[in-house]
């Protein structure tokens, strides 16, 4: 009974300690992304956006759609992104 403990024990690590690790991880991306979402020219692009999106849920019918303002903060961000991102990469 004991040698069968030993060699479950003795096997590969335990699934718990694998999942606290992964938890730890962070990317960084995401978090250089949500810093320059409140950057100036961001948060004007977004309130545009999200205008854009209110007249339009407000229609029944419509062709309008977001596209453009969509693009125009997906811009804003991904400029502010490439400026930062390598900064906090070790």
């Amino acid at each position: 009974m004991v040698f069968e403990d030993k060699m479950i024990t003795n096997g590969e690590p335990e699934e718990e300690e694998e999942e606290e690790e992964e938890q730890d991880l962070v990317d960084p991306l995401e978090t250089v992304r949500e810093k320059c979402e409140q950057s100036e020219h961001c948060v004007h692009a977004g309130e545009r956006l999200e205008a854009c999106e209110s007249r339009v849920g407000s229609r029944s019918e419509t062709t309008e759609d977001c596209t453009e303002e969509l693009f125009d903060f997906l811009h804003a961000r991904d400029h502010c992104v490439a400026h930062n991102v390598f900064q906090s990469m070790k």
